[in-house]
């Protein structure tokens, strides 16, 4: 009767503040919980969380770099790499400087925004990431190696943040 009561009447007469339900108002963590989190954040895991984020933003920042330059060295003279008869993927060696060098470039403001620890840059991290790793699978054929070490480095990039976003949510839980 009383949620009823407070879901019906939303502000009080004057206009004052809204009268939210019981179940719809935020509880104040509890002592335990409180000293739960803190521990969290002054434990070893909140060194490692942070270490990882570090590594995250500067390899991110790393692999834009090489992408952008694998990219560049593409655009600006084809006979860099090699070219890969009957592949299926066979785009002409300047659309795929272009593409490596757009990766490279949303890579390294992506990791402007790791290191300020931004949600969004977390996650967009991991999709730039993703996309370089499939990117250079692609390009495999021009770049054998080159492609295997930035693919390395990408999954390094997804590994970190998987890990970071994983404690960031345990930690929101308490």
């Amino acid at each position: 009767a009383s949620d009823a009561l407070a879901t019906a009447t939303q502000r009080d007469g004057a206009g004052g503040t809204a009268i939210q339900p019981e179940h719809q108002r935020k509880r104040e963590p509890t002592v335990s919980e409180l000293s739960k989190r803190q521990a969290i954040m002054e434990g070893p895991k909140a060194a490692w969380a942070g270490g990882l984020t570090l590594f995250a933003g500067l390899m991110l920042g790393l692999v834009g770099a090489l992408e952008f330059f694998q990219g560049l060295s593409a655009v600006l003279n084809d006979d860099v790499f090699v070219r890969a008869p009957n592949y299926v993927f066979a785009f002409d060696l300047t659309a795929w400087g272009w593409i490596h060098m757009l990766i490279g470039v949303a890579a390294v403001v992506v990791a402007f925004a790791i290191f300020t620890i931004r949600t969004w840059g977390l996650i967009a991290g991991m999709v730039i990431a993703g996309l370089s790793v499939v990117a250079n699978f692609l390009f495999v054929p021009q770049s054998n190696w080159w492609a295997l070490v930035m693919i390395a480095l990408s999954v390094a990039v997804l590994w970190a943040l998987s890990e970071v976003i994983s404690e960031n949510r345990q930690l929101n839980r308490l």
